[in-house]
């Protein structure tokens, strides 16, 4: 299993990184445009429970991912899981935590590759680096949308 981490410290309370995360929209406004993913479906939203399904590229080829929520505390975090898609496993918290009127914002996740220890140490660097470019990214939009605010 491989773990991957980013945080960055966000000028706004809690409550406001959450309510942004709420917005109906949130997918398509965080996605990187060098990161073509079509939302197919999403039921609910950041509650236990909450369905997304979208598609993303591999090259030419089209990948499904379907995630679940499986935690959710209200402006503090929450978990989702990929139920199918391009991973063996993948877990991805979302956590909020503020102090002096700023939030800490944490993306934690641990995936497995599919194809094992072998495939997971040749490969795992290259998911890193994408995940590394993918959550800059993120919390560049998230910082600047919440601080203005």
């Amino acid at each position: 299993m491989l773990h991957f981490q980013h945080f960055s410290v966000i000028n706004a309370p809690p409550e406001v990184v959450w309510k942004f995360h709420e917005r109906p929209d949130i997918l398509q406004l965080l996605n990187p445009p060098w990161q073509p993913v079509q939302v197919v479906r999403r039921q609910g939203g950041l509650e236990i429970g909450a369905i997304t399904e979208f598609r993303l590229f591999l090259g030419p080829l089209p990948l499904t991912w379907l995630a679940r929520h499986t935690k959710c505390e209200k402006n503090h975090l929450f978990i989702d899981e990929q139920i199918s898609g391009p991973f063996e496993s993948w877990v991805h918290e979302h956590r909020f935590v503020g102090e002096n009127g700023k939030t800490k914002l944490t993306d934690a996740i641990s995936f497995s590759i599919p194809g094992g220890g072998t495939v997971e140490f040749m490969t795992g660097w290259l998911v890193q680096a994408q995940l590394e470019a993918m959550f800059r990214y993120r919390h560049h939009i998230t910082k600047k949308e919440c601080e203005s605010l």
